[in-house]
């Protein structure tokens, strides 16, 4: 089988304005897709961004990586019995997961127990790197020190889909799975008027009828977006990320407010999953960008892998801002596609 090189078309959006508490920046961003139409909308969202003097601001509230894993016991009784002797070994927890590497910490664990089976969601941090590998290497590590220590229970599964990985889960919400990034942006009623051509109002209420309302009725998952996974997928592949973590990294939740006719716009990815080292980082574009991004600078563990993720998580609001402010207006998201991807049906669609 020879290798071969995928290639995605590949454009730099913006400049982005973004503040908060991880860093101060106004860059370009990459999004490498076959939708064409997301490249200017993001730019539209970014040029909002540049006209706010506080941009976008992004704000991390948490960071995680997990792995879960599950054991076997005689029945509830002895599995409960062992889940608090697991409670009490914390500590002795952690010095194990220290030997696994020099960058991964165990900072909790969770546990749920079902009939005999007792499932254990131990998280972590993993500096730089998103952080699959160096919490399953900590997991193992972790698993075989429990079944060697504490009576009465027997190997189940090094991943107990509890964690969870690549699918979509009201857990990792919950407990937090990569990045928790809220992002917010307040736009002035003018530049809603003249930029996004519609109002506050209109947009409020778009956001409660199709994110909130339309997605309970389909039946989501702690999520009520109109389309994260657009901008995560263009901004993953770009950057060497795993894109098939954006199954988990698109559940967030859009707010939009009137605000005297001020627009609040906020983004929630509580599960934004991305790193500047490891797996994907290798590649020639993959560094070029990473390096562009800012990402490459000589900064204490973990610190460019932040910077990554409030990039990502304001390019994400920036494209919903422009996608909610197209569809409050009859036949405009659509005119866009028609005179990007199929320009000589463009006269068809005006007749």
């Amino acid at each position: 089988m020879n290798d071969a090189i995928a290639g995605v078309p590949m454009k730099w959006v913006g400049p982005v304005r973004i503040s908060g508490n991880v860093a101060q920046i106004e860059t370009e961003v990459p999004l490498a897709t076959y939708e064409s139409p997301l490249w200017p909308s993001v730019g539209r969202g970014a040029k909002i961004s540049r006209m706010v003097e506080a941009g976008i601001v992004a704000t991390l509230v948490d960071e995680r990586m997990t792995r879960s894993v599950f054991v076997r016991a005689k029945d509830a009784q002895t599995a409960y019995l062992a889940s608090l002797e697991v409670d009490a070994r914390f500590d002795e927890l952690r010095d194990i997961v220290r030997t696994c590497g020099r960058f991964v910490e165990l900072i909790g664990f969770h546990h749920e127990i079902t009939a005999n089976l007792l499932f254990l969601r131990f998280s972590f941090t993993t500096g730089d790197a998103s952080g699959h590998n160096m919490a399953t290497l900590a997991a193992d590590a972790l698993l075989k020190h429990i079944l060697d220590t504490i009576p009465g229970i027997s190997y189940g599964s090094i991943s107990g889909n509890y964690c969870t990985d690549k699918k979509a889960t009201a857990i990792n919400g919950i407990l937090g799975r990569g990045k928790n990034v809220v992002t917010e942006l307040l736009v002035p009623r003018e530049i809603v008027h003249q930029r996004l051509h519609t109002t506050a109002a209109a947009i409020a209420q778009l956001n409660v009828h199709k994110n909130m309302i339309g997605t309970l009725l389909a039946g989501g998952i702690r999520s009520a977006n109109a389309h994260y996974a657009n901008m995560l997928l263009g901004f993953y592949l770009a950057t060497g990320q795993d894109a098939a973590n954006i199954v988990e990294g698109s559940q967030g939740v859009t707010v939009a407010e009137d605000r005297d006719g001020d627009l609040y716009f906020s983004c929630t990815l509580p599960n934004l999953i991305v790193g500047t080292v490891g797996n994907g980082k290798g590649l020639g574009f993959v560094e070029e960008n990473l390096e562009r991004l800012g990402c490459r600078a000589s900064r204490d563990p973990g610190e460019n892998a932040r910077r990554l993720a409030v990039i990502a998580a304001a390019t994400v609001l920036c494209g919903e801002l422009s996608l909610l402010a197209a569809q409050t207006n009859p036949g405009e998201l659509m005119r866009a596609h028609v005179l990007l991807e199929r320009p000589t049906e463009t006269t068809k669609i005006g007749a």
